[in-house]
């Protein structure tokens, strides 16, 4: 009986991974290579049957997916470092870095956004002072997180600016930025670690350990709601843009495997995946298994968008890390996690 579910696990989630591997245009964002502004939301696609469709085929996969995580006592079919043959001792010392990785991989667009005059985002164009404004908060905000500086200041700056967002930009675009919030509630949870001024001179600005327990669950949540948000802005509320994106770049191959699919019926389906795979990543069903397969849409565009692509979804990639390695909150990782964080100094990284 245990070899039968587990061959059910692995169709179920094999056929997931061809589809979402079939999709190469789902970690696309439209918004970064068109011009947004001439394809408003679409809020009459919510009375089409096929919206409805695209929307609640993935919650009823989820809503299966989450009874199998239940039933198999929360475990992934991926295995994680401790099947591999990691030590707590190495897991520790992850965790201890990754706060570093996080910054890096967040502070990177910052710097970039910041320079370019856009807000989070290629699209998210700013002039006059707020340009001014926001290129001073996101270079401020890289470095106070890359030196671990203050970082509990910049990461409510950083949520600061988010909120600032939604007026200068717009909801829609902020929402699309959401696991900005997540970012910087991992860091005002969690701090910057070990590495960082903060532990080496300014100890008493970190979080109280009671807060570490949350830093993670918070950028899960952040990172899962902005990929269900430009599932909806970018696809299935907006599928004359995704359309008119696929007119000038074809990646919907289906038509030539005998798939007779229109691009717009592409444009649903790879909105579907994007829920599904923003479901799993905020409820933390299947977490680690869901990072593998969503590890290749979000590569297999980069051939073909190059540095803009690959800038944008540096932070998507750094969750994905962490969240890859954490695979779920029980009490021997939050205890790793704990250990790591709360190391007393820099060196105690590297001795024990």
């Amino acid at each position: 009986m245990h070899a039968g579910r587990n061959r059910l696990y692995r169709a179920l989630f094999g056929g997931l991974a061809v589809l979402v591997a079939g999709g190469p245009a789902a970690e696309a964002h439209e918004k970064w290579f068109l011009d947004a502004e001439a394809y408003p939301l679409q809020t009459g696609a919510l009375a089409d049957p096929w919206t409805w469709l695209a929307v609640g085929g993935p919650v009823a996969v989820w809503v299966v997916a989450l009874l199998l995580w239940r039933w198999r006592g929360r475990c992934s079919l991926v295995p994680g470092p401790e099947r591999l043959g990691g030590t707590p001792e190495g897991r520790d010392a992850l965790y201890a870095l990754m706060p570093l990785f996080l910054a890096l991989h967040l502070g990177v667009p910052l710097l970039v956004n910041g320079l370019n005059h856009t807000l989070f985002a290629p699209n998210n164009h700013l002039e006059g002072i707020w340009a001014h404004l926001f290129t001073l908060g996101q270079i401020g905000v890289m470095l106070g997180l890359f030196y671990g500086s203050a970082t509990r200041f910049f990461a409510l700056l950083l949520a600061l600016m988010w909120g600032a967002g939604l007026f200068v930009v717009g909801g829609e675009q902020m929402l699309e930025a959401v696991h900005i919030l997540g970012f910087s509630a991992f860091f005002l949870c969690a701090g910057r670690g070990p590495l960082a001024v903060d532990r080496a001179l300014f100890p008493k600005w970190e979080p109280s350990p009671s807060l570490l327990v949350w830093a993670v669950p918070l950028l899960r949540v952040g990172v899962g709601l902005s990929l269900v948000a430009v599932a909806f802005t970018e696809k299935l509320l907006n599928v004359p843009m995704a359309v008119a994106f696929l007119a000038e770049y074809p990646l919907n191959f289906l038509p030539a495997l005998g798939i007779p699919l229109t691009d717009a019926q592409f444009v649903l389906m790879i909105g579907a995946v994007e829920v599904l795979v923003g479901l799993c990543v905020l409820s933390g069903v299947f977490l680690r298994d869901i990072i593998v397969i969503a590890w290749v849409p979000f590569n297999l565009t980069l051939g073909i968008f190059g540095p803009d692509e690959l800038v944008g979804h540096l932070p998507f990639y750094g969750a994905m890390a962490l969240f890859f390695v954490w695979g779920k909150s029980d009490p021997q990782n939050l205890a790793a996690w704990e250990r790591g964080i709360l190391r007393p100094s820099l060196g105690a990284l590297f001795h024990r």
